[in-house]
């Protein structure tokens, strides 16, 4: 059986596409008093799971300007994204009739200066700003829990103890 099981996998591998990729933006705003980063975490649309804004790639649109544009819609919120993304996580997406595809976002923080009570996505999320240590609790992927407490350890040696970049 266990000769069985290994050539399953290695046709499954054989067969198996690259992850699709997809863009995210780690929407957050830094608390002045304690200092704490926050991190505003959406509901997904189909199973209600906390998620960040996240999209497939968009035609004459760089890879961070996409996931601005999902931060948008999603989450209503617009900001200062950064060009460089802190790193990629991989997870299944479930898409119509079952099928599930392997997808990898590649992650791009989004410094929040504006939040819109009106954005396309308004009826279908729900949206909370939460501690960096509750969102690494909330989010399901392993890979994307990383990225959170990584950005917020980045984030406050940056900041500093009294909430401002420290020269």
């Amino acid at each position: 059986m266990n000769i069985l099981n290994r050539i399953v996998s290695d046709v499954h591998l054989m067969f198996r596409r690259p992850a699709r990729e997809q863009y995210g933006a780690l929407c957050y705003r830094v608390r002045k008093k304690k200092p704490a980063i926050e991190i505003l975490l959406i509901t997904s649309r189909d199973t209600g799971r906390w998620v960040i804004p996240k999209g497939w790639p968009m035609d004459g649109k760089s890879a961070a300007a996409a996931a601005a544009r999902e931060a948008w819609e999603e989450a209503g919120v617009r900001g200062n994204i950064r060009a460089a993304p802190i790193g990629s996580y991989n997870y299944l997406k479930g898409l119509p009739h079952g099928l599930k595809v392997d997808c990898r976002v590649r992650v791009f923080p989004l410094s929040v200066d504006d939040l819109s009570e009106n954005f396309p996505e308004k009826d279908e999320r729900r949206a909370e700003w939460v501690t960096c240590q509750e969102a690494a609790r909330r989010v399901q992927e392993p890979g994307l829990k990383d990225l959170i407490l990584a950005f917020e350890r980045t984030m406050l040696a940056e900041i500093g103890p009294n909430g401002t970049p420290d020269a």
